[in-house]
């Protein structure tokens, strides 16, 4: 018999919400049974349990939803893994060069901190009660 878990032990091992675990189900990521009355009870798969491992792993990378639902419904199509893999280093590479952009815009916002903690610095060293605030020095305090 295959092992199965419910949406509480799923959402407990991957550290989300259950409210996060149907918004999966609903972007098609996952597709657990349903048994029970009403078919209100959630089973997944060793396969649902991999698809949201790998869900979540894309996240982490900066994928979008959609983006990893394209790259892991592949690995569900025929085994010809090189159209998968293409496809995942096209959407990796894109994100990579999202990722330099923004961390060349984050160092240059860094360097101009920089700057203006310099000249604060070189500001405050010139001017008389090095530190008090004129108010404060026009007070008498």
């Amino acid at each position: 018999m295959a092992i199965t878990y419910s949406i509480s032990d799923l959402a407990r091992e991957f550290d989300l919400t259950t409210r996060a675990m149907r918004f999966y189900e609903d972007m098609g990521l996952l597709q657990p049974e349903r048994c029970g009355p009403g078919g209100r009870t959630r089973v997944y798969s060793g396969r649902d349990r991999t698809r949201l491992k790998l869900t979540l792993r894309a996240k982490r990378l900066g994928l979008s939803l959609t983006e990893a639902k394209e790259i892991i419904d592949m690995y569900d199509s025929p085994r010809d893994t090189g159209p998968q893999l293409q496809k995942f280093l096209t959407v990796i590479a894109a994100h990579q060069k999202q990722l330099e952009a923004q961390m060349t815009d984050l160092q240059a916002n860094l360097d101009e901190l920089k700057v203006h903690q310099r000249e604060a610095r070189a500001l405050l060293a010139k001017s008389p009660g090095k530190g008090e605030s004129k108010v404060s020095r026009q007070s008498g305090k």
